[in-house]
């Protein structure tokens, strides 16, 4: 990835033939253009096209990497994946929202095939995941809490109380004493938010 020159807003960058639009262009006629000012990056993908976004200079160093370790908030859930909404990376909170999906069978290490998505996080979790690949154009990233680290960090029960993680695959409300199913991380110090 480099960074180069600065743009400005509305700057016309390629043809779509030659590259996919990434975050902070759009494309229209056949062109992407620059939607915001800033740096332009040019990103390779495995699968063709390479990606072109542009960067406001002080969050260039901030986009969600592979192998970066993420906290996401769980927007919806089905039977396949997660989706969710990428705040941190690392401890540095994003200014602008990135959208993550965890596939089922990226939840867990073993016995991926047993795995249930409803039985591991739920809408509003906050969960600990890994960067496994930068998805799609419409910058939708795919996380990983396969690690023991990895999962969800913290959870309200239906009386809206924060639960207790009490295994690695249960919580309970400490007020009605409800247990219910959860990915949960064994969080590492360095990862709370003080």
């Amino acid at each position: 990835r480099r960074p180069l020159s600065p743009r400005p807003l509305g700057e016309r960058l390629c043809s779509t033939e030659e590259a996919t639009a990434g975050s902070g262009t759009y494309t229209r006629h056949g062109f992407i253009f620059s939607s915001l000012a800033g740096c332009l990056e040019k990103r390779s993908e495995d699968s063709g096209l390479p990606v072109v976004s542009v960067v406001r200079d002080a969050e260039s160093q901030l986009l969600p990497n592979v192998g970066a370790v993420v906290t996401c908030k769980v927007c919806s859930i089905n039977s396949r994946f997660a989706k969710v909404h990428i705040l941190y990376v690392g401890s540095t909170p994003l200014k602008s929202t990135f959208r993550g999906t965890i596939r089922r069978e990226d939840i867990r290490a073993t016995e991926k095939d047993k795995v249930e998505v409803y039985k591991s996080f739920r809408p509003g979790d906050i969960v600990l995941a890994k960067v496994i690949s930068l998805g799609d154009a419409q910058s939708n990233y795919l996380l990983s809490t396969a690690e023991n680290e990895l999962g969800v960090v913290v959870a309200r029960s239906e009386a809206g109380v924060q639960m207790v993680p009490i295994s690695w695959c249960e919580m309970q409300c400490p007020q009605t004493h409800t247990k219910d199913f959860r990915k949960v991380a064994r969080v590492q110090p360095q990862f709370l938010q003080t």
